[in-house]
């Protein structure tokens, strides 16, 4: 019988990282993110949990600690959010070209300035080319499964990459929901025993980290780098069916809902997704065949089944809550249109929303299903991109 229990998506993410129970975390508060770490704290302090908590001076000072972790061996999360994660982005890159399998829980929030403290997706989507794995998550329940999955993925052999698992921020982090929390000893047997590869203080076996790396091999090393990414999505498939084996709860690296016989889908990621869903059940009582395709893992970025999902629709449209500020496109609009380049001929228009945590209604979305349904009729588009709910 699932265990159900009333918790944010913070706590939810916190109850996982105890359960996992990691060597090492090394954090810095910041909103929304500062919770879900008092949360974790609070289990430290309770014994719940034997982890060596290091509250550090600044969010570069938390990455960089838990470089410092992960290298020595031990198992190594962290989290952060937005302005916090910019600090850290010297040592993000350091991380992830080290490869060390760090997790870090991200609650999205819109970068600075003006200051905003509430979701978009701005700080996940600056550092899609950092060389971290990506998981979103629609849900709490989404953000506390992917948060125990990542662990598995990051440490796989052949990966080896840090894992950033996506809640955005006040929609997920702060909404209370039923969570299904599974028995801890069944967590502990799915993540097992950390098994590092690598050892900085073992000194019968001395290694460097972070050399200096000129001409001679570091474009080797960045295709080494390159190449673990690649083999993850093949890991991550692996880990999720592992993980419904273990839990009966599935999840793919996207998700179609009444994929089936669409003639246009909306693509997304993100809390927003859940919402979509509602919308797509109604249009289809006006016979309107819409669908929705959920990017669940944007790193790796899925091209292959992305084009397999998309191939049959007659027109697609594109949610992003972050600008590229690239006067095109928002960033994932830029990424499917990019897979789907020289495979379908199919028209596809951006829509960017929700910035700052500005709200996105139903009408809003029913808006997107009417436009995108239109172009099925006519083929063709007026615009490629749309400011969704913005004050003109």
């Amino acid at each position: 019988m699932p265990n159900y229990v009333a918790l944010t998506g913070n706590e939810a993410v916190a109850t996982a990282m105890k359960q996992i129970g990691p060597d090492v975390v090394a954090a810095y508060p910041i909103t929304p993110q500062t919770s879900l770490m008092q949360k974790f704290a609070s289990f430290v302090a309770d014994g719940e949990v034997d982890t060596e908590m290091i509250l550090v001076e600044s969010e570069h000072s938390a990455m960089s600690a838990a470089v410092g972790a992960a290298a020595a061996g031990a198992r190594t999360m962290t989290a952060t959010s937005a302005n916090g994660l910019a600090l850290m982005w010297e040592i993000v890159y350091i991380a992830a070209s080290s490869r060390l399998p760090i997790v870090m829980p991200l609650v999205n929030r819109a970068l600075s300035a003006p200051i905003n403290i509430h979701c978009d997706h701005s700080d996940a989507m600056g550092v899609r080319d950092s060389g971290w794995i990506q998981l979103w998550s629609e849900n709490a329940q989404e953000a506390y499964d992917n948060t125990i999955q990542a662990v598995k993925i990051a440490e796989d052999p052949s990966v080896r990459l840090p894992v950033i698992v996506n809640l955005d921020g006040f929609v997920i982090s702060h909404g209370m929901e039923n969570v299904d929390i599974y028995p801890d000893e069944r967590i502990k047997s799915f993540t097992g025993e950390y098994k590092p590869l690598i050892n900085l203080l073992d000194i019968k076996n001395p290694i460097t980290i972070g050399p200096l790396d000129l001409q001679d091999y570091y474009f080797e090393h960045k295709r080494q780098q390159a190449q673990g990414m690649m083999n993850a999505e093949k890991v991550i498939e692996k880990v999720a069916s592992e993980f419904k084996a273990a839990f009966g709860k599935g999840y793919g690296i996207v998700e179609g809902y009444k994929m089936e016989d669409a003639e246009f889908a909306i693509v997304g990621l993100g809390s927003t997704m859940g919402t979509l869903k509602m919308v797509v059940d109604e249009a289809r009582k006006s016979d309107i065949k819409a669908g929705l395709l959920k990017i669940r893992v944007f790193r790796p970025f899925p091209r292959d089944r992305i084009r397999k999902a998309l191939s049959k629709v007659k027109a697609i449209a594109v949610l992003d809550r972050a600008d590229s500020f690239n006067a095109v496109s928002g960033p994932l609009y830029s990424e499917i249109t990019s897979a789907l380049y020289g495979v379908a001929n199919i028209p596809v228009v951006n829509y960017i929303y929700g910035l700052g945590g500005r709200d996105i209604s139903v009408n809003m979305l029913h808006k997107v299903v009417k436009e995108t349904y239109d172009i099925t009729k006519t083929g063709k588009s007026e615009k490629t991109m749309s400011y969704l709910g913005v004050r003109e």
